[in-house]
């Protein structure tokens, strides 16, 4: 048996991040594709790791992902805090940019999963038209409630004989990511949880400008666009992860104080 490698991490509200850089992220996902590895990528932000704190079943089920992105800037500030002073963003729509972009040459192909038929469609207009040598695998939406059994069976089997190395999964949070752990290694591909990447590239929503994303103000930018759907979401999430990531600045500080005191430096 092959031992499993693990990538080093920087532990946010007591989640372990991926602490690579964009690149160096990307390329172990491409990685992994080229032999079909079954693995779980998630690309975690505030909402995330509150709902793992939240539900420990859910954290149980991030924990065991083979990589976790910081997605949202607040994670990437916490991680410098904690000693990746070069980590960078590794946002959802970047990694999905990159792999349309880099499968292109390397053979690899794309399954996308998830969201609606007119979303798909689109995506699979404007793919053609960015990244015409890119190979997409199938475009399959899946319905609002869980498959049955034999439904289930049936998707994993088109999955796998379709050939794709990668799956694309859109089912917002935290579905999706439970959604690929239950499939971890019954499905022959990387498997990685992008939310609404799918409807920002089709159209549906707008991306945030660069500033706004290096300011961490794409929340505010997203609820603006979204205001009903998101503004109890955020009444919930932010306070309470500023308060949870002010503690373990605190805690840090104090054991970084407590070490120096007894080593003399």
């Amino acid at each position: 048996m092959v031992a499993r490698v693990l990538l080093p991490t920087k532990k946010v509200l007591d989640f372990p991040i991926t602490a690579l850089r964009f690149d160096e992220q990307v390329q172990t996902i491409l990685k992994w594709a080229s032999r079909r590895e079954s693995k779980s990528v998630y690309v975690a932000n505030v909402h995330m790791l509150i709902e793992a704190h939240w539900h420990p079943q859910f954290a149980t089920v991030l924990r065991n992902a083979d990589i976790v992105t910081p997605d949202g800037m607040p994670l990437v500030w916490m991680m410098r805090k904690m000693g990746a002073i070069y980590q960078d963003r590794v946002a959802g729509m970047d990694i999905f940019l990159a792999l349309c972009q880099r499968t292109q040459t390397q053979n690899l192909s794309i399954f996308f999963l998830g969201s609606q038929t007119e979303i798909l469609s689109r995506m699979r207009k404007r793919l053609e038209q960015e990244f015409p040598q890119m190979k997409i695998a199938a475009m399959e939406p899946l319905p609002f409630r869980p498959l049955t059994e034999t439904e289930d069976e049936a998707l994993v089997q088109k999955i796998n004989s379709s050939g794709a190395s990668a799956v694309l999964i859109s089912l917002g949070c935290p579905k999706q990511e439970n959604w690929i752990a239950q499939h971890k290694g019954k499905i022959q591909a990387v498997m990685i949880g992008l939310g609404g990447v799918f409807p920002v590239y089709a159209g549906i929503h707008k991306r945030a400008p660069r500033i706004v994303r290096d300011l961490g103000l794409e929340w505010l930018y997203r609820w603006i666009q979204e205001p009903r759907r998101l503004c109890g979401r955020y009444a919930k999430t932010i306070p309470l992860f500023i308060w949870l990531a002010t503690k373990q600045l605190l805690s840090s500080s104090r054991i970084a104080a407590v070490f120096l005191h007894e080593t003399g430096d």
